[in-house]
């Protein structure tokens, strides 16, 4: 059992892990775009293409998202993000020691 147990807190860390950096991501394009970042840079480039699907995807499922011109899409995301990384890590994590 403690060989489970260790291996759902490495998927537990490793998933926190992702999570944040996504959200550092995220956290970029949003700043890019508020500094008017050129869209050609490969950095930007790379962070819009790993953002853009999740935000349409929002876009899709809550049209509301853009309010007087200001997209909230990343906004519902991040969010998302920290109830994935609060609930289904938190839950990862208590599994993984009731195994102990």
């Amino acid at each position: 059992m403690v060989i489970l147990s260790i291996l759902f807190e490495s998927i537990a860390t490793i998933l926190h892990s992702l999570i944040f950096l996504y959200i550092m991501i995220v956290i970029g394009t949003i700043i890019a775009s508020w500094i008017g970042a050129d869209p050609y840079n490969l950095i930007v480039a790379t962070a819009r293409k790993l953002t853009q699907p999740l935000y349409n995807l929002i876009k899709t499922y809550i049209p509301a998202t853009v309010i007087n011109g200001i997209d909230f899409a990343p906004l519902v995301l991040l969010i998302g993000l920290q109830f994935i990384d609060l609930f289904i890590v938190g839950v990862l994590e208590h599994f993984a020691q009731a195994l102990k």
